[in-house]
């Protein structure tokens, strides 16, 4: 009797997977052999952002705390309504959107404003690399009289003095009388170093196949066969060399002539930092004078002028669709 139940039973569950067409709950495993390839294609190539940037071993909270206060301090700018967050906004991933950002005295300047976020991993800073690091960035708008615009280090001393609350900070975080311009940039570069991303290509890169989709890996594929990763290599893609704009075609624009107004040097002619890929897609517009507007065609302006490579309209989205897998996740909305 007892068997007679059990094939009974088993008998119409048979009948109901017949109904349904054989159809069950469990899928047949997604084949990631395509995303598999592409990724030990490309390991070799980049890198995983660190967690940490160089030189942030020997930041203190009390240090990155002070930062964070002057990184939004407007009295570090001679009409006092202008701080490092005006060009570099947190909140839309470290720039403002503009082509030239504007200074205290409301006229654009000549280059793009880049992202602070995960600059301390670039090998030099400003586009044309004057500064070797982030203490010697942090300093330079402040007294640039196209930018914050103080007429020198002491006035901005003297202007943070003059705020009652920074006394016990600077105490904290440097010592007794310790407020002067190189604490202040140290600070300020102390916070810059928290102002790291970590994205989805990075998640693909760790092994996750199915962190990025496969039409985001073709596009991927796509960087590769198109040389992009001439230049535009490492855990930054890119940041890391200089690289001549218009290598094979000239740029539009051929009154800023980059590294070659810091060195003098013929061969440094329209030389400038090759930008990091991380959070392109949320930085534009693009190149050193944000004079293009769509990340697409800046992929297929720098497929001609670059690499002597002809990027469709529909390979240049493919490719966009990747690059926007580098999206920090702190600026994703959930």
């Amino acid at each position: 009797m007892q068997r007679n139940v059990v094939f009974i039973v088993l008998s119409l569950i048979i009948l109901v997977l017949v109904q349904c067409g054989g159809k069950t709950d469990k899928q047949p495993p997604e084949d990631l052999t395509y995303q598999q390839e592409i990724l030990t294609k490309v390991q070799p190539m980049f890198a995983v952002v660190p967690d940490l940037m160089q030189g942030s071993e020997n930041d203190t909270e009390a240090r990155v705390k002070l930062g964070e206060k002057l990184y939004f301090e407007t009295a570090l700018s001679n009409t006092g309504d202008m701080s490092c967050n005006t060009c570099h906004d947190l909140a839309i991933a470290g720039v403002d959107n503009k082509p030239t950002s504007e200074g205290t005295n409301g006229i654009p300047g000549t280059r793009n404003s880049p992202t602070v976020f995960n600059a301390g991993f670039h090998f030099a800073q400003f586009w044309d690399g004057r500064a070797v690091d982030l203490n010697e960035q942090a300093g330079g708008p402040i007294l640039n009289p196209d930018e914050m615009a103080l007429p020198d280090s002491a006035t901005a001393v003297a202007k943070i003095k003059a705020i009652p609350e920074y006394s016990a900070l600077f105490i904290e975080a440097f010592g007794e009388n310790s407020i002067d311009y190189e604490n202040i940039t140290e600070a300020l570069a102390a916070f810059e170093r928290t102002l790291v991303t970590h994205d989805r290509f990075d998640s693909f890169l760790g092994g996750d196949l199915k962190a990025i989709t496969k039409a985001e890996v073709e596009g991927l594929d796509l960087f590769l066969g198109k040389a992009c990763v001439t230049c535009h290599m490492g855990s930054m893609l890119g940041a890391n060399m200089y690289q001549k704009n218009g290598l094979i075609k000239p740029y539009h624009n051929l009154k800023d002539e980059g590294r070659y107004e810091v060195t003098g040097l013929e061969q440094d002619k329209f030389m400038f930092k090759v930008p990091a890929l991380r959070n392109i897609d949320l930085t534009g517009p693009y190149f050193h004078d944000g004079g293009v507007e769509s990340l697409e065609e800046t992929i297929q302006m720098m497929g001609d002028m670059q690499l002597m490579q002809q990027i469709s309209e529909e390979e240049a989205a493919k490719i966009a669709g990747f690059l926007k897998t580098m999206n920090g996740n702190r600026f994703i909305q959930s």
